[in-house]
């Protein structure tokens, strides 16, 4: 008998990841934005524990495009990294700082990542990606990491005077242009990021302010930071706290213009799997269309699919609402549920509500 451990040759690790790791490319810009809710979820952990010199201060997440220079940057003020952390994490892959974190604050953070592969999806469309970070310790000094896809990296001193970290794509493939397009990155953030726990900025957006009173009043335009999310959307609150109006008020947030619901469920179990959200009972004219995909899951706020077969039965598809669990199992790239006794669970819990 012969036992042995199998080797990965990092040559060959790189096209896998640009070609199979999520069954959709667009998914890159999920997980480096969940990442940066993690590094910012992590920091309010630990000044919550005393562990922070001085205010946290603002948190916002942004995410900066530069058409001309090709990049698009997701920049976080979380904790930041050492140059010794980004040696561990960033040149080991699969080598998980959240599911670390959790191990040593078991109870205290809610993290969004287990599998430390999501900042490698990054290489799905860039040829060259830049991380420039400064921890969140005292008199920490800045580093910068490059790599364009290979087994070789640089790491080097860079200028930061904030804690936290910028992951910066230079995306040059003329088939990825699309992701250098203001619209549609947005519209991606609206997708993937939109209840998300942490702020999240995408530019500036126009807004009007009424200057004057009466006749004289008049409208004057501003610019306001464009804020993609809801950090607390109403399946993350107890029922007590909710009125009828707040549960139509959220039902508009997901469907615009639609009619309001006849009833809801608000979900909010914790045994045996942990499971909240919210199903609207649509009301429905004479002829019944059902309309598929109206139902969402998210896992940590994070959206992940609206095909959500395995959890709600064929005949239960004129629900609408969101559907919240980080206890189902989900593959690498969150996109395909697997069938298994939890998810049994949940479709048998879900019907006796």
């Amino acid at each position: 008998m012969q036992k042995g451990n199998i080797s990965v040759q990092t040559e060959n690790i790189f096209p896998i990841i640009k070609q199979f790791l999520y069954s959709e490319r667009e998914v890159f810009l999920r997980e480096l934005v969940s990442n940066a809710v993690d590094a910012t979820t992590k920091l309010n952990t630990l000044a919550k524990r005393g562990e922070v010199e001085g205010e946290v201060g603002d948190i916002t997440i942004e995410i900066l495009l530069d058409e001309a220079a090709k990049t698009l940057t997701i920049r976080d003020k979380g904790i930041g990294m050492t140059e010794e952390e980004v040696n561990k994490y960033l040149n080991q892959v699969a080598f998980s700082s959240a599911q670390e974190f959790i191990e040593k604050y078991q109870g205290e953070a809610n993290i969004i990542g287990h599998f430390g592969l999501g900042f490698y999806s990054a290489f799905m469309v860039a040829s060259k990606v830049e991380v420039v970070t400064k921890s969140y310790q005292p008199n920490a000094v800045p580093v910068k990491w490059t790599c364009l896809g290979t087994p070789e990296y640089t790491i080097e001193a860079a200028e930061r005077d904030f804690r936290g970290t910028d992951i910066i794509l230079h995306i040059e493939n003329p088939e990825d242009k699309e992701f250098l397009e203001n619209d549609h990155v947005e519209s991606l953030l609206q997708k993937y990021c939109k209840f998300l726990p942490v702020p999240i900025q995408f530019g500036m957006r126009k807004d009007y302010i009424e200057e004057g009173e009466g006749e004289e009043a008049t409208e004057k335009e501003i610019e306001i930071p464009n804020l993609i999310n809801n950090p607390s959307p109403a399946w993350t609150k107890q029922p007590a706290e909710l009125t009828d109006e707040d549960y139509k008020n959220f039902y508009n947030e997901l469907y615009p213009y639609s009619t309001p619901p006849l009833f809801w469920i608000h979900l909010n179990i914790d045994y045996p799997f942990n499971l909240t959200g919210i199903l609207y009972f649509p009301k429905v004219g004479n002829s019944i269309e059902v309309q598929k995909n109206k139902i969402q899951l998210y896992s940590n706020q994070v959206y992940v699919t609206d095909e959500v077969k395995e959890i709600v039965p064929e005949f239960l598809t004129l629900l609408h609402g969101i559907i919240d669990s980080p206890d189902i199992p989900l593959n690498v790239s969150r996109s395909y549920l697997q069938s298994d006794s939890n998810v049994r669970k949940s479709q048998a819990t879900l019907l006796k509500k």
